[in-house]
């Protein structure tokens, strides 16, 4: 992500959301008797990373609420790498649902759509529906999973610090982020939990297949990513989307992250969909 738009929160506030393992970061807009859409974002990610997107979907008419997830920015998390797979993250989003008043509308962007298909797989009532942006049916592959598993021994010796310096040595050559947003990202990835870091990537590289446990709960779900992603390649993810009989929709001039790559057509296409199910 070069965008500066992961900066431009709009509205939002911040708030800190309750749940029985701890206190969860978050930005919210909109407010009133409305529906509730509840962001997750994925691996090295955050809260920051929907910012673009919270003004047009609170203008649409709903409270709509992006958290980091244990471990991630400003949410703490537990010290052991285990409590980072998606069932155990997927229980702290549960915990977020019934605060805001479940059920909710879920979206989980990558990693956290791992994140979120557990948490509804575990509870489908604590849920309306299910977004699965730029997010697959199983384990990362590609060059993404090689990148994880080249830095996993670097965490130990190294520290968060030196696996950062890392990937910037691996980047040299790549479109540079503005200053602001440089030291955003690098103060983000500084401030996360060593341990988030560490499972995080190892459950991206062993998550099983869940589509068909997914499907068995009968939720209404919506598979969407970029034209360009180059995570879990958009073939795959279409191939999700037919297994589940979801809704289906490809945003042009965006990759892996559409809310800031390309937001208002991300926007519109999530916005119909919830809209559909109210």
């Amino acid at each position: 992500m070069t965008s500066l738009a992961q900066l431009a929160l709009g509205t939002s506030r911040r708030v800190t959301i309750p749940t029985p393992t701890g206190p969860i970061a978050a930005l919210q807009a909109g407010a009133g008797d409305v529906a509730d859409i509840l962001l997750v974002p994925g691996y090295t990610g955050s809260k920051e990373d929907f910012g673009p997107l919270m003004d047009p979907i609170a203008d649409a008419g709903f409270r709509v609420t992006a958290i980091d997830l244990p471990g991630q920015f400003e949410s703490a998390g537990p010290d052991d790498p285990a409590a980072y797979t998606p069932i155990a993250l997927g229980a702290s989003v549960r915990a977020v649902a019934d605060e805001l008043g479940a059920p909710v509308h879920v979206l989980g962007h990558s990693f956290g759509g791992l994140v979120a298909r557990a948490a509804v797989i575990a509870d489908p009532s604590a849920f309306v529906d299910l977004v699965l942006m730029s997010s697959g049916p199983a384990a990362l592959g590609g060059a993404r999973r090689q990148r994880i598993e080249l830095l996993a021994p670097l965490l130990p010796v190294a520290g968060l610090a030196g696996v950062y310096a890392a990937i910037q040595a691996a980047d040299a050559g790549v479109i540079e982020p503005s200053r602001e947003l440089a030291s955003f990202l690098e103060r983000r990835f500084l401030t996360g939990h060593p341990a988030m870091l560490q499972g995080m990537g190892d459950a991206l590289c062993a998550e099983p297949d869940r589509v068909a446990e997914l499907l068995a709960t009968g939720m209404r779900c919506l598979v969407v990513h970029g034209a360009d992603d180059d995570a879990w390649p958009p073939g795959v993810q279409a191939g999700m989307a037919a297994r589940l009989g979801a809704a289906y929709a490809v945003v042009t001039g965006a990759a892996h992250s559409p809310a800031v790559e390309s937001t208002a057509p991300t926007a519109a296409v999530l916005i119909d969909f919830w809209r559909a199910t109210r």
